[in-house]
């Protein structure tokens, strides 16, 4: 593919894959029956996050043959979100669609994406209407994560975890990704003011291989909810988030110490005897909370100014192969 090709996309297909060999070969052959028959000019960027199977060597070899496959080959495992900004960086298409490797997601949906964003919308989101996944430990949590990012970032959608979403290229193009808040990248796009409609999808099994999902995905979700919240409502006034948590504070520890000196001047009983213990360690933990969440988001704030005033990014790639330069190897 020469550049004159590239400069004439019209969809790009960032798919993230880690240790995905048993569903590469499968993968690749539905996405390109799936986009041969859009009649679209398409790529295929598949960007292999430090796999330790033979991945890589399967999508090279697939890219050896097919000039409209690229592959981004990534140091060492980054995560998801540095994979998908790996992704959308050398994706050249006018739309991107974002989409899981592990064939939960079906390829022969893309079409229905495809449409809404050529019926006017920016950012078309999937949504797992019913969903497949363990009760206690993926569909409870789920629903209560996106319950809150809804009503936080005020975006009406019902699943913001899954990838499969499609984006207009200069929408996308405005967004710069960290830690791991790709799941929610409608919601940091609708501070943009841009056209979002959610589309249902297919929710199966994983067909082939294990889940990379834990448990410990859940407490890593709700901390980045509190990260969400401070980027859609206070990242240019963080006095007033952290103002109204001193506000609080402070009318807290004017009620307790009003009680108590309530009880000191009315009943003589010793402060320190009845009420010290209690009261120094409610004050301890109430301090050593905030002081914790203060921590993390002055930390979002520094992380973002470090990348974005060195412009260093937040992945490392080794080599972005192409059938020409495959060939030439």
């Amino acid at each position: 593919m020469d550049s004159s090709e590239q400069l004439n996309i019209d969809c790009s297909v960032v798919v993230p894959l880690y240790n995905e060999a048993e569903t590469v070969d499968e993968l690749y052959s539905r996405l390109t029956k799936t986009m041969s028959g859009t009649g679209l000019y398409y790529e295929l960027v598949f960007v292999d996050d430090g796999s330790s199977d033979n991945t890589l060597e399967l999508i090279k070899a697939i890219a050896a043959k097919d000039s409209k496959v690229i592959v981004v080959e990534l140091r060492r495992n980054f995560g998801q979100t540095p994979a998908l900004a790996a992704g959308f960086d050398v994706a050249a298409g006018r739309i991107i669609i974002s989409m899981d490797g592990d064939l939960q997601h079906a390829p022969e949906e893309i079409p229905h994406f495809l449409e809404k964003i050529n019926a006017g919308y920016d950012v078309v989101s999937g949504w797992r209407k019913h969903r497949v996944d363990n009760l206690v430990m993926r569909k409870i949590p789920s629903r209560a994560a996106n319950w809150l990012a809804s009503k936080i970032s005020g975006v009406d959608i019902h699943d913001f975890g899954t990838t499969f979403k499609a984006y207009r290229r200069e929408v996308i193009e405005q967004l710069n990704l960290y830690s791991e808040m790709h799941r929610f990248i409608p919601a940091l796009l609708s501070r943009s003011g841009i056209k979002i409609i959610e589309i249902p999808i297919k929710n199966i099994v994983r067909p082939k291989g294990s889940s990379n999902y834990g448990i410990s995905r859940t407490f890593r979700v709700a901390f980045d909810l509190i990260t969400l919240r401070f980027l859609l409502g206070y990242i240019t006034r963080p006095l007033h988030f952290f103002g109204r948590a001193a506000l609080w504070c402070i009318f807290t520890a004017l009620l307790l110490g009003a009680y108590i000196l309530y009880d000191k001047f009315m009943y003589n009983v010793p402060i320190f005897v009845a009420h010290g213990p209690l009261a120094g360690l409610a004050a301890m933990l109430l301090i050593v909370g905030l002081g914790f969440v203060a921590t993390g988001l002055l930390g979002e704030m520094l992380s973002r100014v470090y990348f974005e005033s060195t412009n260093k990014k937040i992945y490392s790639v080794r080599k972005v192969h192409r059938k020409e330069s495959l060939t030439a190897d």
